[in-house]
């Protein structure tokens, strides 16, 4: 089992930043994309931005230009490094991997979530 871990999230004042990672760890053929997700209160899950190991992004409409995810591969890790950040952007962030334990078994892992609060 591949295991997506976290980390972080906290409280930020409106305009500052915030990095968040996740590391991927267990039996690991293959791990691709690997992406964030958040989920508000009362809100559906929405896809903040993915990334595969060949470096191509993509990002939602309210991101854009404000966040930027990368990853290093060599670590399975992807990070989110958020910029200017507005209320509207406080969720739980969830970090997700497409997970290839072997060339044939593929299935999507996530991680706990972690929690991304901006306020004054």
């Amino acid at each position: 089992q591949v295991q997506l871990v976290e980390s972080g999230g906290g409280w930020v004042q409106p305009g500052g930043s915030l990095r968040l990672s996740c590391a991927a760890s267990g039996s690991i053929f293959s791990i691709d994309p690997m992406g964030w997700y958040r989920q508000a209160p009362g809100k559906q899950r929405e896809l903040v931005a993915s990334i595969t190991s060949g470096g191509s992004t993509n990002y939602a409409d309210s991101v854009k230009g404000r966040f930027t995810i990368s990853r290093d591969n060599a670590k399975n890790t992807v990070y989110l490094q958020m910029n200017s950040v507005k209320p509207e952007d406080t969720a739980v962030y969830l970090c997700y991997a497409r997970v290839g334990t072997s060339a044939h078994r593929r299935y999507d892992g996530w991680g706990q979530g972690t929690q991304v609060t901006v306020s004054s």
